[in-house]
């Protein structure tokens, strides 16, 4: 009798492990089997995105022109090219040229408002007592792509007892596009779209805004794709210029559906380079120039004074002597070049600084 109990109880133990085993084994089938969530893709953050701009942007050159009231009627002075940036296809800085513009520098602190997409809306510019200088505000017109290509600058003025703003300068951006198949179909000319069939006479659709006898009206020298070319032979160009710095007012605006919604545009970087003053104590490094041993001979001395930019990673973009001797200005800006300055961020964004760089040339007794 106690034998047999052993056995029933041996075998009752015996089937729970073989149960506990099973039921162990069919969980981890379960969890080695079941989806699991993709792992989170991370874009890396080009140059190209840190700036704002969207799209395959491959060269932004940008130019400013001052505007003039003559009787009433603005007009643009002649056009400056401030700056010229390249970027490679995966949207890296590989060319970042910026040309001092004579007077453009601010003294005072800046504080500046953004619009909806990133851009600056309004800077206002007050003294280091907190009294007000100035004020300006921008308004943008955009390309295709979405990238602003014209900003007109506005001052703040009082007239009458009332303030309002006056435009004064005027700056456009013409911006180069890698090809890639979203760049060829904006590209591509839209099919003519044809009447219902119950007419007998095909009647051609025109995109202008005058239409004469139903007949398309082209400009002369508008550029379009052969339509017959494959896209892989289009993209063996390389890039194609996709630019119009001026909009026909007249015209009808292109309207652009994209496959996917484009990332979201980050904060511009202020195309106007924040006021740094006096430079030479802030520099990291900062060599001397050489003095030219004629200009020793001559015995000219004195203080030479080069306007500088720099750019947001610390490196001299842009120099201009503005002051001192003539036969000392050349090895000053030679040697404001080669300074460098550690990285300038506004509000977390890294901005351009400009300012002076006072070289000191002295005769030993």
């Amino acid at each position: 009798m106690l034998r047999r109990l052993g056995s029933l109880a041996f075998t009752a133990i015996t089937l729970t492990l073989v149960v506990s085993n099973t039921a162990a084994q069919s969980n981890l089938t379960a969890k080695a089997t079941a989806p699991r969530p993709a792992p989170a893709v991370v874009v890396p953050e080009s140059d190209r995105i840190r700036d704002g701009l969207v799209g395959p942007v491959r060269r932004v050159r940008t130019e400013v022109a001052k505007l003039l009231n003559d009787n009433g009627k603005l007009t643009e002075a002649k056009h400056a090219v401030l700056e010229v940036i390249s970027y490679d296809l995966r949207g890296n800085k590989v060319e970042n040229q910026y040309f001092p513009i004579a007077g453009a520098t601010l003294t005072g602190k800046e504080s500046y408002k953004y619009d909806d997409k990133g851009n600056i809306s309004e800077m206002t510019l007050v003294n280091t007592d907190g009294s007000l200088l100035s004020k300006e505000i921008y308004k943008y017109e955009f390309d295709f792509a979405g990238n602003w290509n014209k900003m007109t600058t506005s001052v703040a003025v009082i007239e009458g007892g009332r303030m309002s703003f006056e435009p004064t300068e005027v700056t456009y951006r013409s911006i180069m596009y890698y090809l890639d198949d979203n760049m060829l179909r904006m590209a591509q000319p839209a099919a003519p779209q044809v009447a219902a069939p119950d007419s007998a006479v095909t009647k051609t659709v025109s995109t202008s805004p005058s239409v004469n006898n139903n007949t398309v009206n082209q400009p002369k020298n508008a550029q379009s794709l052969p339509a017959a070319m494959s896209s892989e032979k289009m993209k063996s160009a390389g890039s194609i210029e996709l630019a119009n710095n001026r909009v026909d007012s007249g015209a009808q605006p292109l309207s652009v559906k994209l496959d996917s919604d484009p990332p979201p545009a980050a904060p511009k970087p202020m195309l106007r380079p924040v006021s740094g003053g006096v430079l030479n104590g802030t520099a990291v490094s900062l060599p001397s120039p050489t003095y030219p041993e004629p200009a020793k001979r001559m015995r000219v001395a004195g203080i030479v004074s080069v306007q500088v930019v720099v750019d947001e990673t610390g490196k001299v973009i842009g120099a201009e002597a503005t002051s001192g001797p003539a036969a000392l200005r050349d090895v000053s800006v030679q040697a404001a070049l080669k300074a460098r300055f550690s990285p300038t961020t506004l509000s977390g964004t890294p901005v351009k600084v400009s300012g002076l760089i006072n070289y000191k040339f002295a005769l030993s007794q």
